[in-house]
This record gives structure tokens, C-alpha cells and sequence, in this order.
């Protein structure tokens, strides 16, 4: 029996481009979101293909819990699907835009934010969210072909917990602990994380 090969949301590299380059974090949302979610970019396709073609960006929801100043973070175990993250620690929650997010009521892309949030964590907290920025790390080649679009979901008490086995050692932690320990994360969450103390520091 043949395979199903997921197909996920992608833009051309050339549009970021377009808009304005850059390496790590950019907060300037009102530029970038508007080109990079409209759908006249938008195509998918095969993810074993853009997983090694840095032609093309993955669109990430890359979505980060936060509670009285500590921050939902976990470490990602061999269950988990990409193993070029193994072992490192993370921030952040999300996942691949695909063609499962068709049908639904909302855009694409929050369809599929939602969905990854619906299969990752269990959120028991009202919150509020909001996008604050974009990630693009060109020097790993885990960055190259993916692109994070950042969402700060601040709850009301820290009630989030893990739903997948590749989740684990999960806890809200102190952002200044965790600067302690910033080069054990992941390179998106070591990104994120230098955004965050700036934006606690400023």
C-alpha cells in the first residue's frame, strides 16, 4: 500500500527576500505577515522534498506560553519527528501548515496552528495571544528551510501541559533561569528567548 506523503504550506525564499532579509529575530509583523500569508505565495508541497531545498520556507506557528514571568519549556525526546532537534531543549509549541488545513472555518494557517496546539499540549489557562515577531536562522540547515512566525500566548496560571511522548521534562521556568542555560535550547528557541529578556530588560 503506497504511503500518504504529507504536503505542507511553503512560500518561495525569494518573497522573504523580497520583503527584507534577515538572520534571527525581526518584530516587525505589520511587513512581513500580510506578503508572507497571502495565498497568492502560498503552495504545498511535498515536505520529504522541502525538507532539503532551501528554495523554498516552511511556515512555522511557533507558539510560546508564558505565565508571571516564567516560560512553558520542555525537551524534546527521540519520538519526536525531526531528528536533527533531539535532546535539545525547547520554548516553543507549533508545527507544519498542511493540506489537512484546508477545510476548516479559518485560514489555513491558523487551522494548522491550532491543530498542532490541539495535538501537543493540553492549554487548561485562559490566555491571551498575540504574534510578536518572526524567526529565520540561515545558518543551521534545520533554519534554512523553515521560517517561525512567533505567538505569545500569556496565560492566566501556568496550565499547560504535554499530550506527545517527545515532550518531556516539561515545566514553567523563570526567563532569567533560563537565560542560564540558553545553549542547551534549540537555535529558534535560543532566538526567541534573547527576544524576550530584551523585551523584559528594555
Amino acid at each position: 500500500m503506497t504511503e500518504t506523503v504529507e504536503h505542507i504550506l511553503v512560500i518561495p525564499t525569494s518573497v522573504f527576500h523580497g520583503v527584507g532579509h534577515f538572520q534571527g529575530f525581526s518584530s516587525d509583523v505589520d511587513r512581513y505577515l500580510p506578503v508572507i500569508l497571502d495565498p497568492e505565495h502560498a503552495s504545498y508541497r511535498p515536505r520529504p522534498e522541502m525538507e532539503s531545498d532551501p528554495s523554498f520556507k516552511q511556515l512555522i506557528p511557533y507558539c510560546v506560553f508564558r505565565c508571571d514571568g516564567k516560560i512553558f519549556n520542555y525537551q524534546r525526546g527521540t519520538a519526536q519527528g525531526e531528528t536533527r532537534l533531539h535532546a535539545k531543549r525547547s520554548i516553543g509549541v507549533g508545527g507544519h501548515v498542511s493540506t489537512l488545513d484546508l477545510d476548516g472555518e479559518q485560514c489555513a494557517y491558523l487551522e494548522g496552528m491550532e491543530r498542532e496546539l490541539d495535538e501537543e499540549v493540553s492549554i487548561e489557562a485562559s490566555y491571551r495571544e498575540e504574534c510578536i515577531g518572526l524567526i529565520n536562522d540561515d545558518e543551521t540547515d534545520v533554519g534554512k528551510v523553515h521560517l517561525g512566525i512567533v505567538h505569545v500566548f500569556d496565560l492566566q496560571q501556568p496550565g499547560v501541559s504535554p499530550r506527545e511522548a517527545s515532550m518531556v521534562n516539561a515545566d514553567f521556568t523563570a526567563i532569567s533561569e533560563l537565560e542560564k542555560d540558553i545553549d542547551q535550547f534549540e537555535t529558534w528557541s535560543q532566538i526567541c528567548l534573547r527576544s524576550l529578556l530584551a523585551t523584559v530588560s528594555s
